[in-house]
């Protein structure tokens, strides 16, 4: 996991929710900065996980070599989940992005639109991924990226496949109502040889939506 420059506090509630993964010996957690990774230190693990906080401090702290390498690490096989801040870093929508899903931030201006818990609905193939009876889900948002489609494909970049949609928004400080509901709230992907995963919302500050995290961890390291 991720824990350098722009990583915010809701790193110590993610490790807290890894950490209650019981009686599952092969599931092991590394801690790592922008140095490291431009050091290499992603050839020891199966998955990055780039938490919560500020997707451009994260960005320009992994500077060039370190998004390279993290987009190397995806191609060749590895895992990346993108949560909050980290889904911003997976787009390719800034200049610090790591350009690992085709998708653009909607209303980038109003980004610092309010946090609070919203109501998101899964598609049929979340609800059997995340072995969820009901549609629709309780998270707490915390102003993810709101995620969409781009006017032209990008051909270096593959889709994103749209796992879950906002349908009640957090319009406050001046955001406009409307915007939100529709947008993407958890989608994926296959990047060459990896897998990508990517959280608008936080399920690990969310009352018993931590699991969703293993499950996403999971599936980003690839079959067993």
């Amino acid at each position: 996991m991720y824990e350098g420059e722009g990583a915010g506090p809701s790193c110590a509630e993610l490790l807290e929710v890894l950490g209650r993964v019981k009686g599952k010996p092969d599931f092991e957690i590394v801690r790592m900065d922008a140095l490291a990774i431009r050091g290499g230190k992603l050839s020891e693990v199966d998955v990055l996980i780039q938490p919560g906080g500020s997707g451009g401090k994260q960005g320009r702290a992994l500077k060039s070599r370190g998004r390279d390498a993290v987009r190397e690490f995806v191609k060749e096989g590895g895992g990346f989940i993108g949560i909050c801040a980290g889904a911003y870093l997976a787009t390719n929508d800034y200049p610090w992005s790591l350009d690992l899903i085709d998708a653009k931030v909607i209303d980038r201006e109003h980004w610092a639109r309010g946090t609070g818990i919203v109501t998101i609905e899964l598609s049929s193939v979340a609800q059997a991924f995340f072995e969820v009876e009901g549609k629709t889900l309780q998270i707490f948002y915390g102003q993810g990226p709101l995620l969409g489609r781009r006017e032209s494909d990008d051909p270096l970049v593959p889709d994103y496949e749209s796992l879950a949609l906002y349908r009640t928004e957090i319009a406050k400080k001046g955001a406009p109502e409307g915007v939100m509901p529709g947008t993407s709230a958890i989608v994926r992907t296959q990047f060459e040889k990896g897998r990508v995963f990517c959280f608008s919302a936080h399920p690990e500050k969310t009352e018993g939506l931590g699991y969703l995290v293993e499950k996403a961890v999971r599936w980003a390291a690839g079959p067993v």
